[in-house]
C-alpha cells in the first residue's frame, strides 16, 4: 500500500532519518511502499545515490525490505517492533502459560555463587587486560563439549546465545546475505536476522528438527547461513534426533561454505541426547545458554566453534563491551562444580508437565508437539480465536504469529508454570478452543 507521507532530507542519514521517524509515529505501517529512489530523488533534489544509499542503510538496520521490481516497503515487523511487542496484557485472574520462562522453584539460588565470586574477586581482582574468559569456565565448558562429542574447538563467552548469534553471523555475513532459520522457531532469531540486514529463509520444522529437505530447499537458494536449534526448540519442543543429525551431516558437508549455528537451548533442561552437526562446515559454533537452567538474568552462555570464528567473534567483542563480566563467569563456575543444578531432575520435572499435557490433547483429539523442553505447540487454524475463547476460559496462551514467517498458524502453552493436576482442566480448554476455531470441528 502507498501511503502519503513526506519523507524529507537532502543527505543520506536525514533521509533514514526520516522513514525511521514516519515508522516509529505510525505514519508509515508495516508493509507501506517506498516511493522508487529515482522519483524521491527528484522530490527531493539530490542524486539517486544518495536516496538508494539511504534505503541500504534502512535494509541493513532492518526497517525496510526490497524485493526488486516490486519496490521497497516497510518490513511487516520493522526492527523497531520486536515480536516481543506482539504480547498480550495478561488480567488477573487468569492463569499465564504464554511466557517462556523457567519455573523460578528448580532455579538455584545465586547467593552461595555470588558470594564465592565476590571473594575470589577480593583475593584477586579482575582488570583490564586479563583473558575475557575464565580460565576454569573455558576448562569446564569445554569439558562438557568433549562429553557431547562436540568438535574441538576455544570457547568464548557472551552476554546470552542471542548475543552470541548476532556475534557469529556478524563475523561472516554481509547485508543481504541469506540465513536458512526455522519457521515456526525462536521469535529472536526470526527478529535478528532481518535487522542485521540479512534475508530469512524459512525452513519446516517437525519433531525430529529441521526437515532435511527444506534445508536443502535454502541451501539451493543460495542460504549462506543455517541456524539449528538442537533441543527443546522454541515454540514446537523439536530435537535433532540421530536420524535426521545423520541427513543434515550429509546434506551440510556438499555445502562446506555454509556458516552453521548451533543454539543448544535445551543444555540443563533436558535429558535427550545431543546430536551436533558442528565440525561439518568451514565455520562453525554451537551455543550453550545458561538462561534456563539456572536463571536468565545471569546473561551468559558459552560457545565454541572454528578457530577463524571464535578469533574474529573474540576480537569484535575486545571492541564492544570488551568482556562478560569475570564476576558472572565465577559465579557460572561455581553454580557448575557445586552441581547446583540437579539437571535429571529438572528434566524429569518439565517431562512430567509437557508429556502429560500432549498425552491429555491426544485423548481430546487435538494434535499438539512437545518432544523437549519448556513448551507445547498446537497447530490451529485461527491463532485469534484460540487465543481469545482460551482467555475467556482463564488461560493466556502465546499465539503463534510471534513464532513465525510462513508456517502454518498455532499457539504456544508454555508448562513451567504448570502443576500435573492442572493438565486435564488445560487440555479440556484447549480441546473446545480449537472445535470451536477449526472449520468442521477437526485440528488437521
Amino acid at each position: 500500500m502507498l501511503v502519503e507521507y513526506r519523507i524529507t532530507g537532502r543527505g543520506t542519514a536525514d533521509i533514514a532519518a526520516s522513514v525511521e521517524a514516519g515508522v516509529a509515529s505510525g505514519a508509515l505501517p508495516p508493509g507501506s511502499l517506498l516511493p522508487p529512489m529515482r522519483e524521491l530523488a527528484g522530490e527531493l533534489g539530490v542524486n539517486p545515490n544518495t536516496v538508494a544509499a539511504a534505503y541500504r542503510t534502512l535494509r541493513e538496520r532492518g526497517v525496510i525490505e526490497t524485493d526488486g521490481r516490486r519496490g521497497s516497503r516497510v518490513r511487516p515487523r520493522p526492527s523497531t517492533t520486536p515480536r516481543d511487542a506482539l504480547r498480550m496484557v495478561v488480567p488477573a485472574g487468569v492463569r499465564d502459560i504464554a511466557e517462556g520462562n523457567p519455573d523460578v522453584s528448580l532455579l538455584p539460588s545465586l547467593d552461595g555463587a555470588l558470594a564465592a565470586a565476590a571473594r575470589r574477586y577480593a583475593q584477586a581482582p579482575s582488570l583490564y587486560g586479563a583473558d575475557p574468559v575464565s580460565p576454569d569456565l573455558a576448562r569446564l565448558a569445554r569439558a562438557d563439549f568433549d562429553a557431547d562429542a562436540v568438535p574441538p574447538g576455544p570457547v568464548a563467552v557472551t552476554s546470552g546465545a542471542l548475543d552470541a548469534m548476532e556475534r557469529v553471523l556478524v563475523a561472516h555475513l554481509r547485508p543481504g546475505d541469506a540465513v536458512a532459520v526455522e519457521d515456526p522457531g525462536w521469535g529472536g532469531s526470526l527478529d535478528l536476522v532481518p535487522a542485521l540486514g540479512l534475508r530469512v529463509l524459512q525452513v519446516a520444522v517437525d519433531d525430529d528438527g529441521p526437515r532435511t529437505d527444506a534445508v536443502a530447499r535454502a541451501l539451493a537458494a543460495g542460504a549462506r547461513a543455517l541456524v539449528v536449534t538442537s533441543r527443546a526448540q522454541n515454540p514446537t519442543g523439536a530435537a535433532v534426533s540421530a536420524e535426521r543429525a545423520g541427513e543434515l551431516r550429509e546434506l551440510l558437508a556438499r555445502h562446506p561454505g555454509v556458516l552453521l549455528i548451533e543454539d543448544d537451548h535445551g543444555h540443563g533442561i533436558v535429558d535427550l541426547p545431543l546430536h551436533p552437526l558442528s565440525g561439518v562446515t568451514g565455520h562453525w559454533a554451537l551455543i550453550r545458554s545458561t538462561a534456563k537452567a539456572y536463571g536468565p538474568d545471569l546473561r551468559l552462555a558459552v560457545l565454541t566453534g572454528d578457530a577463524v570464528t571464535l578469533d574474529r567473534v573474540r576480537g569484535r567483542q575486545r571492541l564492544g563491551p570488551g568482556w562478560v563480566s569475570r564476576l558472572l563467569q565465577h559465579a557460572v563456575v561455581e553454580l557448575w562444580t557445586s552441581n547446583a543444578v540437579d539437571r535429571a531432575a529438572v528434566a524429569r520435572a518439565y517431562g512430567e508437565r509437557r508429556n502429560a499435557l500432549v498425552e491429555a490433547l491426544r485423548e481430546r483429539g487435538v494434535r499438539a508437539h512437545g518432544r523437549s523442553g519448556l513448551n507445547v505447540w498446537v497447530p490451529v487454524a485461527d491463532e485469534t480465536v484460540v487465543v481469545t475463547r482460551l482467555l475467556a476460559a482463564g488461560w493466556a496462551v502465546a499465539a503463534g504469529a510471534i513464532f513465525r514467517v510462513e508456517a502454518g498458524p498455532g499457539v504456544r502453552l508454555t508448562v513451567s508454570q504448570l502443576g500435573v493436576p492442572e493438565v486435564p482442566g488445560l487440555a479440556d480448554a484447549v480441546a473446545a478452543a480449537v472445535r470451536t476455531g477449526v472449520a468442521g470441528g477437526r485440528n488437521d
